[in-house]
């Protein structure tokens, strides 16, 4: 009895400090982030809790608690009540809840199979959350000022390919794409050195499309992947944890997915038949308003965006954009498009950051 009563203490102890752990965590995703996607993965881990609970006696948990004569409240460290940041309370305590976790899967076997089974599942949930929540966190702050991503083209020559990038530059763009499926491995390194090489001292940050290889030896920040491309975990592996990976997605599940996938930012369309490249189908203003709802990791809209239909694009909420056809020919009206998109982006109402 004495070895039955251990096993339920240990198990009270650890289940009531994940589910402390878990809404800690789960306020910052919903105060701080204000993101409906991450707290409800959180609330979601809570009631999983809950349930597999069910095997363990609640009067049998609550007849072995003890607190007053419990050694463990008399011991403690000066960093524990040391917190830096609002992120640094909630991923620390997401780390409590996976030990918590660790415990009452091991400690479970003792109960049944079944239950540590399901503290095996939650623990590995708490980990890859705790890493959403850690990269949403970085990449908002990595991105803060990141509205304006401009797709470019490698054009037909590294002379016209200098002078557009410049203009663009010169126009205020926040972030480039280098994509061109036309040219070959060596005009599209060339291309993405030369792009690295007049960004170098300023603010703008550029990634390639689909190719770590060639943004890696370009020095680029990192790489944009598509939903039939590499997936977030191999671009890591070639571009190492600091690149940027951004994700396309086309429905808010892929966009949920790309979330947990570890993506730096989301691409969300097509939002209207673009200039670039032709699809089958269009997710639209609709899509946009979920992502906008429910996402807080940075969010572009692409597809067909220019400066007739952004305000609609601004409505749904995402206010971030990648523009392409919008924003070439002469320097003059570069200026004047990215101005009218600045403004419409700037314009007061419902954000989404």
């Amino acid at each position: 009895m004495t070895q039955q009563r251990d096993l339920y203490l240990i198990l009270d102890a650890n289940a009531n400090r994940a589910m402390e752990g878990l809404r800690v965590s789960e306020e910052y995703a919903r105060f701080v982030l204000d993101d409906a996607h991450l707290a409800r993965l959180l609330k979601e881990m809570r009631h999983d809790l809950l349930d597999a609970l069910s095997e363990v006696p609640a009067d049998a948990r609550f007849a072995a608690r003890e607190t007053r004569q419990d050694v463990g409240t008399t011991v403690s460290m000066a960093a524990e009540f040391e917190r830096s940041t609002t992120q640094n309370v909630a991923i620390t305590n997401l780390k409590r809840a996976e030990q918590a976790f660790r415990v009452l899967e091991e400690y479970g076997k003792l109960l049944s199979p079944r239950f540590a089974a399901a503290m095996e599942s939650l623990r590995y949930r708490a980990y890859t959350l705790c890493r959403a929540l850690a990269i949403t966190a970085s990449s908002l702050e990595r991105l803060e000022t990141a509205r304006i991503y401009a797709l470019v083209d490698g054009a037909d020559s590294a002379a016209a390919f200098e002078q557009r990038i410049a203009a663009l530059i010169a126009a205020g763009v926040d972030m480039m794409q280098l994509r061109d499926k036309r040219l070959d491995d060596r005009t599209l390194l060339a291309r993405a050195r030369q792009l690295r090489n007049q960004t170098r001292d300023t603010a703008v940050m550029f990634v390639v499309n689909d190719r770590p290889d060639i943004a890696l030896l370009s020095q680029a920040d990192g790489v944009h992947t598509g939903q039939d491309e590499l997936s977030v975990k191999d671009c890591r592996t070639v571009l190492g944890p600091q690149s940027l990976v951004g994700v396309s997605t086309h429905t808010i599940e892929q966009a949920r997915t790309a979330v947990l996938d570890g993506a730096s930012y989301l691409g969300c369309g097509p939002t209207f038949p673009s200039e670039t490249k032709s699809f089958s189908a269009y997710p639209g203003l609709p899509f946009l308003r979920e992502v906008a709802a429910e996402i807080r990791l940075p969010s572009f809209a692409i597809g067909g965006i220019h400066a007739e239909n952004i305000h609609r694009v601004a409505d749904t909420g995402l206010r971030r954009v990648a523009v392409g056809s919008a924003l070439s020919g002469n320097p003059a009206n570069v200026e004047k498009t990215m101005k009218t998109i600045k403004a419409a982006l700037s314009t007061p109402g419902k954000m989404h950051e």
